[in-house]
């Protein structure tokens, strides 16, 4: 009689903490369940039951560690295996962004990691920016820029973070563009009316391009091996796709556009560069046509309720 996977989330959240202790750590305990979860010692060894009925070849109980360890042919049926996630998980937890519960070590290996300078977002300001995104509505903000303070309106339709700082995708309305606003600078906001314009004209947040990264071609060969391997290069080349809007940060992040930077620091080279710029250029004039047709549409609806 085959059993069926379980159907709540906790339940099948506490077999992939199974999982996770059996392919990380090596090892699982009962307590281990109850510990993590805070539930009872009958619960934790149903957790086991159930796992052992739905992958029961995965691990092997060891009377001498008195523990359940890994088997040879282990093999993941609720966990995602990812080093990427476990690592960003323990930055997370580096950060405060993330408890110490939500870390599912026994005991958190020896980990550290360079100071990151944290721009401070106040959360009711973001709670409202998430707010004009979600009804489509302008807002007023106090916006510092490099030169001055003033109130601007904006039309915000997207979250973006560049590697730095988070910022607000928007329709700005005294320029006629969609620009980027570094949500750490807006100093006040003020509600406003509907947005006058859609954020399918942003063709620069939905259009992509690949970057095709290439090592420095000044390096030697075996600096060369070793910036490929660094970097999963194949060919010679790591393809990364990227929104436009998105691609000047990553550009200026990884010093792409700066050709007398040392070779040994830059390391990689930007092989499509003119590629990039061309398709940035293009979105941004189509999105000026765009604009323009919606401008004209206004003003003639206007003229029409005028008459």
């Amino acid at each position: 009689m085959s059993v069926s996977p379980p159907k709540s989330y906790i339940q099948r959240r506490r077999l992939e903490f199974i999982e996770w202790k059996l392919y990380w750590e090596r090892r699982l305990n009962r307590s281990d369940i109850e510990e993590q979860f805070e539930v009872s010692t009958p619960q934790a060894s149903t957790d086991i039951k159930l796992y052992r009925e739905l992958a029961g070849e995965n691990f092997e109980y060891d009377s001498g560690q008195k523990a359940y360890l890994p088997a040879k042919s282990f093999k993941p049926k609720f966990l995602t295996i990812s080093a990427d996630r476990l690592l960003l998980q323990l930055r997370a937890y580096l950060i405060n962004a993330l408890g110490r519960k939500d870390v599912w070590f026994r005991e958190i290996p020896p980990v550290d990691m360079a100071p990151d300078i944290v721009r401070d977002i106040d959360p009711r300001r973001l709670k409202r920016v998430l707010s004009a995104i979600r009804r489509k509505r302008q807002i007023e903000i106090e916006y510092q820029s490099l030169t001055k303070c003033k109130w601007r309106t904006i039309a915000p339709h997207a979250l973006a973070f560049d590697g730095y700082r988070w910022h607000l995708r928007a329709w700005s309305p005294d320029r006629n563009d969609f620009r980027d606003f570094v949500l750490s600078r807006i100093r006040g906001m003020r509600k406003s009316g509907p947005a006058s314009f859609s954020p399918e004209h942003d063709l620069e947040w939905h259009r992509k391009v690949v970057l095709k990264l290439c090592p420095h071609p000044d390096l030697d060969a075996q600096q060369t091996e070793a910036i490929q391997c660094d970097y999963n290069m194949k060919n010679g080349m790591r393809e990364v796709s990227v929104r436009l809007s998105m691609a000047y940060y990553f550009i200026k992040r990884m010093n792409l556009d700066l050709d007398d930077i040392p070779a040994k620091r830059a390391q990689i080279r930007l092989a499509n560069i003119d590629e990039v710029n061309e398709a940035i250029a293009v979105a941004k004039r189509e999105t000026g046509d765009l604009v323009g047709e919606a401008l004209a549409g206004q003003h003639a609806h206007a003229e029409q309720w005028d008459q």
